[in-house]
């Protein structure tokens, strides 16, 4: 049985489906801090919100991206996105309900935390089997190129839900005030008419086959891009099943947790830091941190598809110069004053980790040959998205002791992690049968 070719409608529609998860995850998290302290809840109190999240999306990734297989992907795609649209109107409920004063800040955040719950577990459908949709429905020359420009969704996404997030603060609707809860209703309605779009739009795909396996994503996160492990995994063989321990790979599975969770830190904490630096109310922070966050989206996404291809640098030069950059720009933010000082110190530091994170997966993909691609780029996935579950918290709990002190630990940590990288990791040969 011969799959269909995909067309362009569904093409936009899985491109829509991926933008549209990304910008709503991460205009939501834009604007966590400033809804943490408008209910007066405690700023490690917010990055739990978001460390739980992330933990489910980890652990609930695999689970949906197996169900992909064998129940098709349009189901798990509807899945995701019901769960991403029900997980935004019930936060949106919670949210308007503590700043309403109906229910106190801390017990509006507490529901809050269990609505993102509901899409750290179902939300997590949806990337895995958009990506799996489309390289079953689309010839080898063209498969890299289509997943490439899919991928590219989510780092739009990131940049685009900071950039609206201010504009999505809503006023009064009679006696009620929505206020920093609209970007979560506008995201619930968007994804539930993306849900009766996908309903009458995408073709049912039970019983046919499965040429490709669904592969995990990294949570999408103001502070992650993609990497383009996802990708591998979604269209290479796993024939042969690598270990994290394994000592080709370990050095650099150790260097990316590193890295990963001092962008984690220093991302999370950053609203935090424009509300206390400049001593703005937490709504009228919304814009800058939104800059902020645009700047450092931006510069990584330019190190990632402009600097990277023209300098043509190899995987071990890519994490030095990228250590190097992100641990300066992590000290020089955490000593800024300014809104200037702070948006140039983050997207210098964005710049860097966008250095490290292609030169990573390069690194661990070039440790092995051919066969055991499609297992080490999911090595690569998980260990992105790990990063995430923990770093938050970390961040923000050092960040409650001293404002500098995340990014100064982040810094210290990067430049620790550039001597090991100078002495452990090492180029790889090309692989047999590796370009």
């Amino acid at each position: 049985m011969t799959l269909p070719k995909v067309t362009d409608r569904d093409f936009a529609l899985m491109f829509l489906v991926m933008l549209t998860i990304a910008a709503g995850n991460t205009a939501l998290q834009s604007i966590l801090p400033a809804l943490g302290r408008s209910l007066k809840v405690a700023d490690s109190g917010v990055a739990a919100a978001f460390s739980v999240s992330a933990l489910l999306w980890v652990i609930a990734a695999p689970y949906w991206a197996k169900r992909s297989d064998r129940h098709g992907r349009r189901a798990m795609i509807l899945l995701g996105m019901v769960g991403f649209a029900v997980s935004l109107g019930l936060c949106g409920l919670f949210l308007m309900a503590g700043i309403n004063g109906w229910i106190s800040g801390t017990l509006a955040f507490l529901l809050f935390i269990g609505g993102r719950l509901i899409y750290g577990t179902f939300g997590a459908a949806a990337p895995p089997a958009v990506q799996a949709l489309i390289a079953g429905r689309t010839t080898r020359e063209e498969r890299t190129k289509a997943l490439t420009l899919l991928g590219s969704a989510f780092g739009l996404g990131t940049i685009l839900g900071p950039a609206i997030a201010p504009y999505l603060i809503l006023g009064w609707i009679g006696t009620v005030q929505i206020g920093l809860a609209g970007p979560a209703f506008i995201f619930s309605a968007f994804g539930f008419v993306m849900v009766v779009t996908l309903l009458r739009m995408l073709p049912d795909d039970r019983g046919q086959p499965i040429d490709h396996v669904a592969a995990v994503n990294a949570y999408p996160s103001i502070a992650g891009q993609s990497s383009g492990a996802s990708i591998t995994a979604a269209t290479a063989p796993s024939s042969e099943q690598i270990r994290f321990s394994d000592p080709r790979i370990r050095a650099w599975m150790i260097a990316g947790l590193v890295m990963g969770h001092a962008q984690a830190m220093t991302g999370q904490a950053i609203g935090f830091l424009v509300i206390d630096r400049l001593a703005l109310a937490p709504v009228d922070a919304l814009q800058p941190t939104g800059l902020v966050l645009i700047m450092g989206a931006g510069a990584a996404l330019l190190a990632q598809w402009g600097i990277i291809p023209i300098l043509n640098l190899d995987p071990r030069r890519l994490i030095l110069i990228g250590l190097v950059t992100a641990a300066i720009g992590s000290v020089m933010t955490g000593l800024a004053t300014s809104l200037y000082g702070i948006a140039v110190s983050f997207a210098l530091a964005s710049l860097g980790f966008g250095f490290t994170r292609p030169g990573f997966t390069a690194g661990a993909s070039l440790a092995v040959g051919p066969e055991g691609q499609g297992s080490v780029a999911g090595k690569v996935t998980s260990v992105n998205g790990a990063a995430f579950v923990l770093g938050p918290s970390i961040g923000v709990g050092l960040y409650e002791i001293a404002k500098p002190l995340p990014y100064l630990v982040a810094g210290i940590a990067l430049l620790i992690m550039l001597v090991v990288a100078w002495y452990r990791l090492h180029n790889s040969p090309t692989a047999p049968g590796q370009t």
